[in-house]
């Protein structure tokens, strides 16, 4: 397991969530709402110290994400195509 050696770092959110940067206050974690679990993929705030989700983001629905998964070479290609 990754994150269990270490190779992947994570840290806690203010509602108990690992939290995975992707980027300058842009984090991915995994929540649940009403029993389902969400793949959310958000910008984050400071305020008074303490890192909090922003407005700016998406949720997505497991099936969603197997999609999204699904469809990484393809965009790859089509990045690797526009540069």
């Amino acid at each position: 397991n990754e994150e269990d050696s270490g190779a992947v770092a994570s840290k806690t959110g203010s509602g108990g969530e690992r939290l995975y940067e992707i980027g300058k206050s842009r984090y991915v974690s995994v929540s649940e709402f009403k029993g389902k679990p969400y793949i959310n993929i958000r910008e984050y705030y400071e305020d008074k110290g303490v890192e909090k989700p922003g407005k700016k983001g998406i949720s997505l629905t497991a099936d969603q994400w197997d999609r999204l998964k699904s469809l990484v070479n393809q965009v790859d290609k089509d990045l690797k195509k526009s540069k």
